[in-house]
This record gives structure tokens, sequence and C-alpha cells, in this order.
């Protein structure tokens, strides 16, 4: 039985509402790739990838 089949036997195969997707990990994870936020945690050399990450962003923006 394909993918397809499956959720279409189940009843899995709807859009989820825009209420479940936001509190849902894929929501969450999409928010977090679209707006990313200074990390609140990590290693010296996650602070040295966000701040050249953030170099980048404000040297493309001019």
């Amino acid at each position: 039985m394909r993918v397809d089949e499956f959720k279409k036997k189940y009843g899995l195969d709807k859009e989820p509402d825009e209420d479940d997707k936001a509190s849902s990990l894929e929501g969450k994870a999409l928010q977090r790739a679209l707006h990313p936020d200074a990390p609140r945690a990590g290693t010296p050399h996650d602070w040295e990838d966000w701040q050249r990450y953030q170099q980048e962003q404000d040297d493309d923006a001019d």
C-alpha cells in the first residue's frame, strides 16, 4: 500500500488547520527557520556562526 492510499484510507490526507500547524513541531521549526533568533546556548563556535550570519545579513542589506 502506498503512502497516499494509506492516508486516504484512514482519513489522514486532510491539511491541518492553521492552529494545529502553528503548535506542531513542523510549524515551530518553520518559524525558527524564517525568523532566526540569537542562540540561547551553545558552543563558542555556534556564536561565531551566528555573528558571521548577522554580518552577512547586514552586508546584503547594503
